[in-house]
């Protein structure tokens, strides 16, 4: 076989087919490459792969079409015939030395990731498992390709019939999707024949141990038929025709049947062992709270998912398959809402977008719409339409475990937390207000002027920087609900506090208060951009466990004011500035952010928590609204919504409730960047210089073995 497969390789270097087939697989990536990756800064070739999968179709059936085919024409195939070398020897040989020529370019492609790594990081593990699936669905072709070769002695109707073989397995996943959307016998024989699908599932970020075994079957099957198309011709005139002929047949089905069996029992195999998370955000691999939480399910859980399975999300069904795993309890059923239409209307009254999900227990259900899992960059939006580029988030795992909790909780047990309005407030962020829905918090307005007091059944309240003085009735309101163990939000503003005398008289009750100006900090390490810009101090509390590892973002915040703890209220400093902070008392007419004559010198609190023993209250002050603002929220990357989640659980006091509020995934890394010098030349030496070099090379050796 060593000899067989040194020949054929040699062979390929020995004309212009195997320089051809390198240089041309190459060229196509570099300009995917290039486009990608140098020109654009995607630190992923998962998009250049993708792009090139059609280019098999091409190059393959160049590569095989002389194989076995030639041979035949030529009639040098009666020495292999009646060789000594078994005949599958001779197949392994001829297939290894084809793959040999093939992994030259896999091996190129490899060096990709690299390159990208000196401009920025570039997540290499998902690249590298993303190359394995190309070089395995190219392996794949390739057997394809040698077994149309063994059963035609026309290289040109070899090349042709590999063309087609490959172009309808290619286009399969469409035409069994055009022959029934919901699947049938009939499309899951014709899905054994997709070559390209199973590449997908390597794309996204996950080792597919299933598509890996598949790919393998695939090469395995065709190279036994191979030497059985071949096996027959060798004892074609034997006197033991017709029964090397049924020994044949025989162990084809044999053979084919196992490949099926063998697939049918990975495919049967849990998702943890089947499919290994390896992107670089870990979008798949699911948290230690949600692992708990579902492992302890008692009641069953359906998640339907708005879809056909023929064109689910792959991403969210391998999330899916996750939940599943950890459970018996939960089911995952598929409803096509081209066939049922109308299903989503006994869950609710506003149509979901497809690929949404709904959660359902035998309590209640919850809608998870499909728009709700992605969080895409706002910038990037073109005629309505968002790419896959520029997706950032991925919230699956934070808004299933969400639904669960939901689903399985006592009616009782729904906390309801009220914001008040009626006084100009600042309405908090769409991404705070995703952590209380998360939360399984039943988020409501309340004017306090339409109420005799807080409803009894308010968990918490939020006050976020009213413009708008409270009359001295709601007021008395909100201190009374605080005297009965109520727990409050309060948010100020240095440009309005001075004229809020009945607010105010709120936090007084606690002798808490907002000092009149602006605080400016000078320790350039404490601020961002802006000396008012503040990045203060984390303290590390109950109130913010999951906010000290990053920056919280304060604009223009107030100091607070407060006295020592007593024997029954505790004062707990959440934020702090630096000791070179100022607050600008006329904040009017800032001109500098040093000390002037009326200022005070820090440091100064920015977030205060404080707590009643004797009546069980619990109130957490901060000195801007711009602290549950998303603009600010996104520029230190959530961390924000993640101490409001933290202040959120503390306050209600749910410990439960923290487990239950999974941060949303980054989709991707960042954007390489690199100038447009350096994105050019290294282009060009990709997709043409190297390129033509190769075709150069294969040319003079062709030439060269001409004339001896």
């Amino acid at each position: 076989m060593l000899a067989i497969f040194k020949r054929e390789f040699k062979s390929y270097f020995q004309n212009v087919i195997g320089w051809l087939f390198v240089a041309a697989l190459l060229a196509v990536y570099g300009l995917y490459f290039y486009v990608y990756n140098l020109k654009n800064g995607y630190p992923y070739i998962s998009y250049d792969l993708k792009g090139i999968g059609f280019i098999m179709m091409i190059a393959v059936p160049i590569l095989t079409m002389r194989s076995l085919s030639d041979e035949k024409k030529t009639k040098t195939d009666q020495l292999m015939l009646t060789s000594p070398v078994s005949v599958g020897r001779i197949v392994a040989g001829k297939y290894l030395a084809m793959a040999a020529v093939y992994t030259i370019d896999i091996a190129l492609f490899a060096l990709s990731p690299l390159v990208l790594s000196i401009y920025g990081k570039v997540a290499l593990s998902e690249a590298y498992v993303a190359l394995f699936g190309y070089w395995l669905y190219g392996l794949s072709c390739i057997a394809v390709g040698l077994f149309i070769s063994s059963i035609s002695e026309s290289v040109i109707i070899s090349a042709i019939l590999t063309f087609a073989a490959l172009f309808l397995s290619y286009m399969m996943q469409s035409i069994t999707g055009l022959i029934s959307s919901s699947g049938n016998l009939l499309t899951k024989v014709l899905n054994c024949f997709d070559l390209y699908t199973p590449f997908e599932n390597f794309v996204s970020g996950c080792f597919s141990v299933t598509s890996a075994v598949y790919y393998v079957t695939v090469i395995l099957l065709l190279c036994f038929l191979t030497t059985q198309s071949i096996q027959k011709r060798r004892w074609a005139f034997s006197k033991k025709m017709i029964g090397t002929g049924a020994f044949s047949a025989g162990m084809i089905v044999i053979m084919c049947a196992i490949c099926v069996v063998v697939n049918l029992v990975v495919t049967a195999l849990p998702a943890k062992y089947t499919s290994i998370d390896c992107s670089a955000t870990k979008l798949y691999s699911l948290t230690n709270d949600t692992k708990d939480r579902v492992s302890k399910l008692d009641e069953d859980i359906t998640i339907y998912v708005l879809n056909s399975k023929k064109s689910k999300d792959a991403k969210i069904d391998e999330t899916i398959n996750r939940y599943k795993d950890l459970s018996s309890h939960i089911k995952v059923k598929y409803v096509d809402p081209a066939t049922s239409p109308k299903f989503y209307q006994d869950y609710t009254d506003t149509t979901p977008t497809t690929n949404s999900l709904i959660i359902e227990s035998k309590n209640r259900s919850k809608v998870i719409d499909y728009n709700d899992i992605y969080e895409y960059d706002s910038s990037s939006y073109y005629y309505g339409y968002q790419s896959q580029s520029s997706i950032t988030g991925y919230d699956a795992e934070g808004q299933i475990t969400s639904a669960i909790e939901y689903v399985t909780m006592d009616a009782d047990e729904l906390p309801v937390i009220y914001q008040i309005t009626g006084h100009n407030e600042t309405e908090i962020g769409s991404n705070f207000q995703n952590v209380v829905s998360k939360a399984n918090a039943n988020l409501k307005s309340l004017e306090l002027f339409n109420e005799e007091k807080v409803p009894e059944d308010a968990t918490a309240i939020i006050i976020n920087s009213p413009t708008v003085d409270f009359n001295e009735e709601d007021a008395q309101k909100v201190i009374d609900y605080l005297n009965g163990g109520g727990k409050a939000l309060i948010v100020g503003c240095y440009a309005y506090n001075d004229e809020l005398a009945n607010f105010n008289k709120i936090l007084s009750a606690y002798n808490v208060s907002f000092k009149t100006g602006v605080v400016a900090e000078n320790d350039s390490s404490k601020y961002y951009q802006n000396p008012l810009y503040l990045l203060p101090t984390v303290e590390t509390t109950d109130y913010t466990s999951d906010a000290t590892d990053g920056y919280v973002f304060l604009a223009g915040s107030c100091a607070i004011s407060y006295p020592e703890d007593t024997d029954d209220v505790t004062y707990t400093k959440l934020l702090s500035t630096s000791d070179s902070a100022v607050l600008k008392k006329d904040w009017k007419n800032i001109t500098t952010s040093k000390a002037e004559d009326a200022d005070e010198n820090g440091p100064f609190t920015t977030g205060l928590a404080v707590n009643d023993s004797s009546t069980g209250a619990s109130i957490v002050v901060f000195g801007t609204p711009y602290v549950v603002d998303d603009s600010y929220d996104n520029a230190v990357s959530g961390n924000n919504a993640d101490m409001f989640k933290d202040v959120i659980t503390s306050m209600t006091g749910n410990v439960e409730l923290a487990s239950s509020v999974i941060p949303v995934k980054d989709y991707t890394l960042s954007n390489i960047t690199i100038n447009t010098l350096q994105a050019v030349v290294t282009g060009l030496i990709i997709m043409i210089a190297v390129p033509i070099l190769l075709i150069i090379i294969g040319i003079v050796v062709w030439v060269m073995r001409r004339k001896k």
